[in-house]
Order: C-alpha cells, then sequence, then structure tokens
C-alpha cells in the first residue's frame, strides 16, 4: 500500500570496508543487494530515486532518477536525504520523503506504513526506525519542509544523522526482529563487508514466501 511519500534510497556511500565501489551492485542470490532494497521500498512509496555521486549510468538498469548529493564532497548520508528531499520538492507533488539505505536487503514491507502512522498529527516531525533499542537514522520519514534547516546543518558542517535528529526531535518507532528458519533476524541487517555479504547469502536461503 502506498503512502503518499517519495522515496530516496541512498546508494552514495564509499564501501571502504568491501573494498571501494558501490556496495549497491554486488550480487545478492543472483541479483543487486540494491535490487533486493528496491523491490521491497519501491511498492511502499508513490515516486522513489537513488541518491549517488559520479556517472549516474552505472545504476541505468534499475530505470530510477539518480540524485547527485548538492552539497560538500562525499558529505555522508545526510547530503543523500538532502538531495531526495529536494528531489521530492522539486518533481514529485508530495510533501514527505522515506530515505533507506543500499545495503539492507531485508528492510521491512511496512516501514513507510509504520513510520507515517506514528508521524500522524505531528507535523514537522521526523519518524525514525528502531530495533532492538537501537536508532536507525537514515531509515526515517523526512518531511520535506525540513531540507533548509538540513542544508543550514550540513553548511555548518553536520554530518551525522544522529545529531540532526536529535537536534530536530523526532519519533522513534520500533520494529520488531523476525525469526526465518530458528535464526533471529534484524530486518535492518547491513551488509557492510564480506562477512556479512555470505551472512545475507544465508539468510536469503531462509527467508520465508511472501
Amino acid at each position: 500500500m502506498r503512502n503518499k511519500v517519495a522515496g530516496i534510497v541512498l546508494a552514495g556511500g564509499r564501501s571502504t570496508r568491501m573494498g571501494g565501489g558501490d556496495k549497491g551492485l554486488l550480487v545478492l542470490s543472483g541479483r543487486p543487494i540494491l535490487t533486493h532494497v528496491v523491490s521491497r521500498l519501491s511498492p511502499q512509496v508513490d515516486a522513489l530515486a537513488l541518491n549517488a555521486n559520479g556517472d549516474a549510468s552505472r545504476f541505468g538498469g534499475f530505470g530510477l532518477p539518480v540524485v547527485a548529493d548538492s552539497v560538500g564532497e562525499f558529505a555522508g548520508p545526510l547530503a543523500g536525504i538532502l538531495a531526495g528531499l529536494e528531489w521530492t520538492a522539486a518533481g514529485t507533488g508530495l510533501d514527505r520523503t522515506a530515505s533507506a539505505a543500499a545495503d539492507t536487503p531485508f528492510l521491512p514491507r511496512d516501514l513507510v506504513a509504520r513510520l507515517a502512522e506514528a508521524a500522524e498529527g505531528s507535523a514537522g516531525k521526523i519518524a525514525v526506525a528502531c530495533s532492538d533499542g537501537r536508532r536507525h537514522p537514515v531509515f526515517a520519514l523526512w518531511p520535506v519542509s525540513v531540507r533548509a534547516a538540513l542544508k543550514d546543518a550540513l553548511m555548518a558542517g553536520e554530518r551525522r544523522v544522529s545529531s540532526f535528529l536529535e537536534a530536530q526531535g523526532c519519533i522513534n518507532v520500533e520494529f520488531q526482529p523476525e525469526r526465518w528458519g530458528g535464526y533471529v533476524v534484524d530486518p535492518f541487517f547491513n551488509i557492510n563487508t564480506p562477512s556479512d555479504l555470505a551472512e545475507a547469502e544465508r539468510l536469503m536461503e531462509m527467508q520465508p514466501d511472501d
């Protein structure tokens, strides 16, 4: 179910622990990691784009707009979120943007709905996902109206998503772990290292049918 929300997948990281390059283009269960992320997030939003810098043609097979950072050089996920908010404001007619990371193939299929429900009646508040008592700052629902404050923070040198969330005030939304074939799986499991990729392959084999 769509939620009158745009989505931005943050694919602009340097992936140093994976040896560099685009982590989202690494193959997981026969498809790029990014394909798994897009397949989960796309049905939840009304418009979807990728945030990445450099030659956008490397993502041509996804059929999605690719928006680059407008502030700084490799200024981190906050810059990618700002790019998503600016893209949403400029061309989608929507006033909220859901952000997600490109290395999380098991992200919740109800992510946007749960965040939107939590933010209902709290105009201007950012809703952010949590699990196991830990906040996942790049998995959040952002009012487009926050983009000016976000740009100011970036220009002032802010790089930590958590710090910006705390300064703005946010709503924490708890997501429960899932159980697959005897494994307890955090839906925000992300792939940072080769061993994480191997673990994701194992989890793919246990993933229940939708």
